[in-house]
Parts: C-alpha cells; structure tokens; sequence
C-alpha cells in the first residue's frame, strides 16, 4: 500500500547522524544524502523511509499522535535499535523496549532529534 514516507527535519546532518545508527543497529544501509534536494533516503527490504527539508520552506515538525513503525527481525535487533537512537540524539517515549503480552509484540519508541515519533515493531512466534 505504501511507497514511502517523508519526515520534515531541520538539520539534515544531524537526521543522518541519527538514522544511520538506527538502521546500522538492523543491519540497514547507510542514508543516501541528497544535498541538492535537502533530502536523505534510505532504501530497505523494498521501502523508502525519507528525510528532509521540508519544501515549502515553512519549520519541520511532527505529526501530533502519529506514530511511524518499523518492522525490525528480532527482540536484539530492537534494543540495539532503540539504544543507538537514545546514543545519537533521540529520546524516549513510551514504556521502555519489551514485550507486550497483551499483543504477543515486543516495541520500543523513541522520538528522534525534530520530535518524530518512532516504533520499532517484532511479531513474536
């Protein structure tokens, strides 16, 4: 159903410091910066998770109850996800990374340096 989502950051070289430990932390690849454009993409597993400047030159900020989710491989994968962010510039949100009986999922939340709220996500077996 999607193709891609775009957050609005006000420092692209900060954003990038950020999410490229995030996605290293899941085996991720690197952000590609587009400096030309403001932008840096980064491309996994068939999506394309955005970053930029927003174009119509008006301040970055996020979504008021929205939440973005990413699909992460493991419960380690999440911690590691969730302690790279708090190390470059993120911070916490929710409860603290765990399973969630309830739902049979293990989460973590973090919003990142602009205040865009975070999800890692695991479907336990």
């Amino acid at each position: 159903m999607f193709s891609h989502i775009f957050v609005g950051t006000h420092d692209l070289n900060r954003a990038k410091t950020f999410y490229d430990a995030l996605f290293a932390a899941v085996d991720g690849p690197e952000g590609m910066l587009d400096t030309a454009k403001g932008r840096l993409v980064y491309m996994h597993k068939g999506a394309a998770f955005i970053v930029g400047v927003p174009i119509n030159g008006e301040p970055a900020c996020a979504a008021n109850g929205g939440t973005i989710g990413f699909g992460i491989d493991s419960p380690e994968q999440i911690d590691a996800w969730h302690a790279a962010g708090l190390a470059h510039g993120g911070t916490a949100c929710e409860d603290a990374p765990g399973l969630r009986p309830a739902m049979n999922l293990y989460l973590a939340y973090l919003r990142d340096p602009d205040g865009n709220k975070l999800c890692a996500l695991h479907r336990m077996p």
